[in-house]
């Protein structure tokens, strides 16, 4: 293989983007607007300070949508640190996706006003971000008392958002559409938090990798993480061709290496026991080159650069949100100590046996990575941080109003796994539903059919799409294909959220049937079929 060039291609979680409208600082006043038609703009700050942005066209029917961003850094980035540096915290609100002008045409042509807030903190923040939506809520409808529908939807940890505020104020919202979800901050931690430890231990030892100091020594402690990884993953992107394994690797890594083990099966492996897909941006695990690499390629070398590529997004994430919940708990929060990796891997080996060099290795990798062996030492939380990081904001997972999932199934940011784990529990939710109206319906002899209040849309991969130059070399210079990266919609797939929106808040209903199937065959990439399953975050085989 030529050597690839991968990193500097990644997202790795920069969430933030464009916006409709400014706001000022002034906190718990009026809005301020500027009676313009066809499009009125207002601004304002809630009580805690944070910014909001309103836009209500001439037209509005009594509907607003409320849109929640996704997670946002809470400190500033360093312009030295590659691929995210020269980040600024800002809490500008965003009152629809990424600012998407199709999407808010949509809304205005419906009459549909629209609302967002920038939060008073940045960071894993749904206790604060629920409370300002109430007051937010409130806010629009004193300013324009003609309201009569709220909807909400919000991206990544603005799906967590989203779907809190449903939980704990039903009354609040007549529809919402938690996309590309994450799930509660301990589970999505530890899927970050193994990828990362995994690193630490087998790559370079130096990685602190959690358990940061208190105030500007941890955030210096992590700008120094994101360093030494997006430096060790550019080495391991070229190990995979030489098979090379990084300098900086610590001693279980170098008696791996020098057992022969290929350095593509220990990265896969790391990918596979944190629970990260194994199609990325740029690599389906199913194509190969034309010629001797057409089979051997997907078989053994693709789901390596597929980790390469997800792995790095997630290492990012755990060092980052990492520092930032444990600031707010106190103390460390990653705790591996009982932690089975072999268990985790138990159907994953079979799979992917080729591409993990077969079970001598994969056991080799599995003695390296245990608990026994002392070059592999555990992470250990503080019990007092993890109590702190548990009383933060966890949704059950209720569904109380008609709901819209979208996720990509190969998201490595928020698996789908997290939006899997909410239609299980709606099916046991449902279930329950309808034998209470079986039972009301013996006593009444009225049966009446409890309401779907779920519409699942699972954003699919392509059936292939790694493309290749002549030298049989990967191109990963193309956009990322559709159900990879984090929240990778198109206009139309948001637009269609939107749409079936706007339809439950008139109807109280969900599309369904063959309107919903031909508006989902138009959006593209999107399917409802009951028949897939995301497996969910590994955090849930451990309780």
């Amino acid at each position: 293989m030529k050597k690839v060039r991968i990193l500097s291609l990644l997202s790795v979680t920069a969430l933030v983007t464009t916006v409709l409208v400014s706001v000022p600082v002034a906190a718990n006043a009026a809005p301020a607007c500027d009676g313009k038609s066809p499009i009125q703009s207002c601004v304002g700050a809630t009580s805690d300070g944070a910014p909001y942005a309103m836009q209500v066209p001439a037209n509005f029917n009594g509907t607003v949508a409320l849109y929640s961003h996704g997670y946002r850094y809470n400190v500033d980035i360093p312009s030295a640190i590659p691929l995210i540096g020269g980040y600024k915290v800002t809490n500008t609100p965003e009152p629809v996706p990424g600012g998407n002008a199709d999407v808010a045409k949509y809304l205005f042509s419906q009459g549909v006003a629209i609302v967002g807030s920038g939060f008073a903190r940045q960071g894993w923040n749904p206790d604060s971000a629920i409370k300002t939506n109430v007051e937010l809520i409130d806010t629009f409808k004193k300013q324009f008392p003609k309201t009569t529908k709220v909807v909400a939807w919000g991206s990544s940890l603005g799906g967590v958002i989203t779907q809190g505020l449903a939980e704990k104020y039903p009354n609040l919202v007549s529809a919402v559409a938690p996309m590309c979800m994450a799930d509660n901050v301990e589970p999505e931690l530890t899927m970050a938090g193994d990828f990362l430890w995994g690193i630490k231990v087998l790559f370079d030892p130096t990685i602190k990798a959690g358990n940061y100091s208190a105030g500007a020594a941890g955030v210096a402690e992590s700008y120094a993480d994101l360093g030494k990884v997006f430096t060790v993953m550019g080495k391991l992107q070229a190990g995979i061709s030489s098979g090379a394994w990084p300098d900086t690797s610590s001693a279980t890594g170098k008696s791996l290496e020098a057992a022969g083990v290929p350095v593509r099966s220990a990265l896969l492996l790391l990918g596979l026991m944190s629970g990260l897909p194994t199609q990325s941006a740029h690599f389906d695990s199913i194509s190969g080159p034309d010629g001797a690499l057409k089979l051997s390629f997907p078989l053994a070398v693709s789901p390596a650069l597929a980790i390469l590529e997800n792995g790095t997004n997630a290492a990012a994430l755990a060092i980052l949100a990492t520092q930032d919940v444990e600031m707010q708990a106190g103390g460390a929060i990653f705790d591996n100590t009982k932690t089975n990796y072999a268990a985790r891997v138990d159907s994953e080996r079979v799979i992917f046996n080729a591409a993990l060099s077969g079970n001598t290795v994969i056991d080799a990798m599995l003695g390296a990575l245990s608990a026994a062996n002392p070059g592999a030492p555990r992470a250990k939380a503080n019990p007092a941080a993890v109590a702190k990081m548990r009383a933060l904001h966890m949704n059950t997972g209720k569904i109380n109003v008609p709901t819209v999932l979208m996720v990509g199934l190969a998201d490595p940011i928020t698996p789908a796994g997290a939006s899997q784990r909410l239609v299980d529990l709606y099916a046991e939710q449902y279930a329950a539903e309808k034998a209470a109206a079986i039972k009301a319906y013996q006593t009444t002899r009225d049966y009446k059919t409890p309401t779907k209040k779920l519409l699942m849309l699972w954003n699919t991969t392509p059936a292939n799409y790694t493309k290749f130059a002549s030298t049989g070399a990967p191109i990963t210079s193309t956009p990322a294909a559709q159900g990879t990266n984090h929240c990778n919609f198109t206009s139309a797939q948001l637009v269609l959220v939107a749409k079936s929106l706007v339809q439950a808040s008139s109807t109280g209903k969900l599309p369904s049937g063959g309107a919903l199937n031909t508006a989902v065959r138009k959006a593209g990439n999107l399917s409802t079929d009951k028949g897939i399953f995301a497996p969910l975050l590994k955090f849930y085989g451990d309780n």
